[in-house]
């Protein structure tokens, strides 16, 4: 490409923006069903100018002679042209294996049944020796891509590192996050040491009550999404009602869904819709997708009330911010803070009596199986970052191809026993695991101040919603250590964290 094709940082993110909402509303279309074949690549290639070398060298030019907030909103636009050539030059690889997923089928019982569609129905096999089978082949079919999935992370990898040119892909990671991930990991795993015995006494409890006194003493991973499910309690949170409970909660909050059309709820059931609850931001504020797949349970209003922090978040962006702060950020650890604090709502005994008519003690005991849970991922995911800081400090020497201490560590932390064969269908990228952990870290902290500023009601307290409207106006410009900072916490004090994880 010549230099005279290059963009100028102002068209840059106007052309960007459009990229961005044509590859959203792609993604969103195979996730929900809508589309059975994957067409990235055709996005990618008529964007293809985005994403040169050239154009990478041109915004850090830019980034060099800018000063402050500017050079962050460069430094974004930047770090998105380096992804996006990655993205472009592996978008046929990517496809490929995405359409893999898609068609990659089990036989059970009779019945056909895509991987997707194998998955979501473990989550509500009643039977532990169906869950046993179906998860057995669910695992091994996923794993038969697992060259091909090993391939398109080594070929990402290379790439990410040429084009940054830093080879150290956590130091790379650092250097976006603007964090310490060591930090960060010991942190975490102080938090999860000192929260053992609380979390011993729970999962005992909650496994012989989900999956009855027969189980094994470690069940496999299999069984999780059906734990997750509350499924015992199904009759008490049926999915007739969640979509009105959770918009009523939010609601109460001074946030009222129904009134607001740039959120676009996605409720329906298709054959190949992604089971698991997301939102889609494809253009803040104006676009932004609430996609569930209600299956009964407690689950669903948990995944509702999380995916309904991400969506009032995004379309609650102030519209005058450039397009960069309003979707673009450093990582994801900013928007899940909003996510968790919403979904914390669910682990309020109150929330459990006022909605479904529970007396206190019934309350408690259903507020208590949701904390097991957030006990349960919480320590999942300090494994899972610990699991995926060895892999990927080896990998120049071991190329991935050795699942290490994955199944061990997850298995140790969780008392679920995890398959190794899982190892690369269970990473997601960018250390995304950090993310998440930074933000439970974070929205405990908001709670704590919350409770401080509004009264332990502040779940159900229009004061609590004009507190969280003037932070999501800001967008994705600040970042989650920030946030601490403004609230009153240093960025790694767990103690709100570990309080709440051993109420």
């Amino acid at each position: 490409m010549s230099t005279t094709a290059v963009l100028t940082p102002a068209e840059y993110e106007s052309r960007l923006q459009q990229y961005v909402y044509e590859r959203s509303e792609e993604g969103r279309a195979v996730r929900v069903g809508e589309k059975e074949v994957s067409e990235q690549a055709a996005i990618v290639a008529r964007y293809r100018d985005l994403f040169t070398r050239d154009q990478v060298e041109s915004l850090r030019d830019a980034e060099n002679g800018a000063a402050d907030a500017e050079r962050e909103r460069l430094y974004r636009l930047r770090k998105t042209c380096e992804s996006g050539i990655v993205a472009s030059e592996l978008a046929e690889q990517d496809d490929a294996l995405e359409n893999a997923i898609l068609g990659t089928k089990v036989s059970f019982r009779g019945e056909e049944l895509t991987l997707m569609s194998a998955l979501a129905r473990l989550a509500v096999l009643d039977s532990y020796g169906d869950r046993e089978e179906l998860g057995e082949l669910a695992v091994a079919a996923s794993a038969e891509l697992n060259p091909d999935r090993l391939e398109l992370l080594a070929a990402s990898e290379d790439l990410e590192a040429e084009i940054s040119g830093e080879p150290d892909s956590v130091a790379r990671s650092e250097e976006e996050k603007a964090i310490s991930l060591f930090e960060l990991e010991a942190a975490l795993v102080a938090a999860s040491d000192s929260t053992a015995e609380a979390y011993a006494t729970l999962r005992d409890r909650w496994f012989d009550k989900l999956l009855g006194p027969d189980r094994e003493a470690q069940p496999k991973a299999q069984h999780v999404s059906y734990v997750r499910r509350l499924s015992p309690l199904e009759a008490t949170y049926p999915k007739e009602r969640a979509t009105d409970i959770c918009l009523e909660t939010v609601r109460a909050l001074g946030f009222d869904m129904t009134s607001m059309p740039n959120i676009r709820l996605d409720l329906e059931d298709r054959p190949q819709k992604n089971p698991r609850a997301c939102v889609i931001a494809s253009n803040p504020p104006e676009v932004v997708h609430l996609i569930t797949l209600a299956q009964g349970g407690l689950s669903d209003y948990q995944a509702f009330m999380h995916e309904a922090g991400h969506a009032l978040h995004y379309a609650g962006v102030d519209p005058s911010l450039p397009y960069t702060f309003r979707s673009i950020s450093r990582d994801h650890a900013l928007t899940e803070i909003y996510s968790y604090i919403f979904e914390a709502i669910t682990r309020e005994p109150g929330w459990h009596a006022s909605y479904f008519g529970l007396s206190d003690a019934q309350a408690q005991e259903n507020a208590q199986a949701t904390l097991f849970l957030e006990a349960f991922l919480y320590r999942r995911y300090t494994a899972k970052l610990r699991y995926e800081l060895g892999f990927w400090s080896s990998f120049a020497d071991e190329g991935g191809r050795s699942p290490r201490d994955y199944a061990a560590l997850i298995t140790d932390a969780t008392g679920a026993r995890y398959d190794s064969r899982n190892y690369l269908s269970d990473m997601d990228s960018g250390f995304y695991s950090a993310d998440y952990l930074r933000a439970w870290i974070r929205s405990a902290q908001l709670a704590a101040y919350l409770r401080r500023e509004v009264g332990e009601d502040w779940w159900r307290s229009e004061k609590t919603g004009g507190l969280l409207r003037a932070l999501f106006a800001e967008g994705t410009q600040p970042t989650s250590e920030e946030i601490a900072g403004r609230i009153g916490f240093d960025p790694l004090d767990t103690a709100p964290l570990v309080a709440d994880l051993s109420a």
